[in-house]
């Protein structure tokens, strides 16, 4: 049973391409294929794309002349909605209770680029100080007589999930036409809408395509908390007739190699392994964490040679441009710099 949604036509290039790269294949001994949603039109894409067609939709339809979210100083979800905002003519802010990190690079240059407001509060870690800092900033600009439509991080609601059930259906079609209908999807795990929205579409649909994620932050008490009542809530509000106990759902947790968006060596590693085999960008929080995760499953026998994989890639390639993951390539790469 299918469920659709209505929503923004804003990813004009859709389906991403779902490519065979062989060298990787060779390299890790497995039959590699990577989804490409770093390739959604908009704000240099990425995964929040197709989750950012549905929100849109309802943000037009309450008459929205401001789109807020929320995320880290360099969320992609906040560049993908500045873009999405400037393509629709509504204003954007992005609040992030980080810390500033010193200077307008990255997303936080495409942010304001593309005309939107990064708003930061240095965090305290005082309970419920999130969801104040939310409440300044909508108030701030209601203030101001705009009104606001709030996005969630990274587009993670029942709505944002439409985007990846569609994706689960546009997986399926493509992977049975490559004749990998067996393979395993393997995503990034961040704020689980992406997840959750392939999890549902799979199932819901049938396909015998199975999927794992891996968390790229620490999944605690409280994400598998979150886990089971977003499913909760989807089936709901969708009406889906799959079922599903935490146990159905395959989530590794234990590459998140010392917590969210902290440089690594290993995910480095695995960023120069994509990029100088297959000229693919990923990114150190997301992408690359993920990819050094399936590496190590691959070498702990996790994952067996030869298994059929498709990745997703959802996207972030500006974050390797943030302040603290570039000083580490930098110094990692000064000695191919040759002056003659």
């Amino acid at each position: 049973m299918k469920i659709e949604g209505k929503k923004v036509n804003l990813t004009s290039n859709l389906p991403t391409p779902l490519e065979y790269l062989p060298s990787i294949s060779k390299e890790l001994g497995v039959e590699f294929y990577i989804k490409r949603d770093d390739l959604t039109s908009l704000a240099m894409g990425g995964n929040k794309m197709r989750k950012l067609e549905y929100l849109a939709y309802e943000a037009l339809e309450q008459g929205a002349t401001m789109l807020v979210t929320a995320g880290g100083a360099q969320t992609n979800h906040g560049r993908q909605t500045a873009g999405v905002a400037a393509k629709l003519g509504l204003k954007c802010a992005i609040a992030c209770l980080d810390n500033y990190p010193g200077e307008i690079s990255a997303n936080i240059l495409l942010d304001r680029l593309m005309g939107a407001d990064v708003v930061f509060r240095k965090p305290t870690g005082a309970p419920g100080e999130q969801q104040a800092f939310l409440n300044d900033v909508i108030a701030h600009y209601e203030a101001q007589g705009e009104k606001v439509y709030f996005i969630p991080f990274g587009g993670s609601n029942d709505v944002g999930m439409l985007g990846y059930y569609e994706c689960a259906c546009e997986l399926d079609r493509q992977a049975k036409a490559m004749g990998i209908e067996d393979a395993t999807v393997i995503s990034a795990v961040g704020s689980i809408g992406t997840y959750m929205g392939l999890w549902c579409g799979l199932k819901n649909e049938g396909s015998p395509l199975n999927l794992t994620g891996i968390a790229i932050l620490p999944f605690g008490e409280d994400r598998e908390k979150r886990l089971m009542e977003y499913f909760a809530s989807a089936k709901e509000s969708f009406g889906l007739e799959c079922e599903a106990e935490r146990g159905d759902f395959h989530i590794e947790t234990g590459y998140v190699r010392g917590g969210y968006n902290l440089p690594n060596e290993d995910v480095r590693k695995a960023v120069y392994l994509m990029a100088r085999k297959e000229a693919i960008i990923l990114d150190p929080c997301y992408t690359g964490k993920a990819f050094a995760g399936l590496i190590d499953m691959i070498n702990e026998g996790k994952i067996k040679k030869g298994e059929k994989i498709i990745f997703l890639h959802s996207g972030g390639h500006p974050g390797i441009n943030t302040p603290h993951h570039r000083v580490e390539f930098e110094r990692e790469l000064q000695d191919g710099i040759i002056m003659m």
